[in-house]
C-alpha cells in the first residue's frame, strides 16, 4: 500500500473515532481545522514546495 493510501486509511479511522467520541460537528471541525491551521503555519516557500509536490514537480 502506498504512503498516501496509508494516510487515507488512518484519516478515516481517526474520523470514525473522533465522531464517536465528541460528536459529528465537533469532529468535522477538528478534521478540517487542524490541516488548514497547519497549512497556514507554513511560510510562503514551504507552501510553494508543497504545491509543487502535489503537482508531481519533485526535483525542479
Amino acid at each position: 500500500m502506498s504512503t498516501s493510501g496509508k494516510v487515507a486509511v488512518a484519516g478515516v479511522a481517526a474520523a470514525i473515532v473522533l465522531f464517536w467520541a465528541v460528536g459529528f460537528w465537533a469532529g468535522l471541525l477538528v478534521l478540517i481545522g487542524v490541516p488548514a491551521a497547519a497549512y497556514l503555519l507554513l511560510d510562503s516557500s514551504q507552501r510553494r514546495r508543497l504545491r509543487g509536490v502535489s503537482r508531481k514537480r519533485i526535483g525542479r
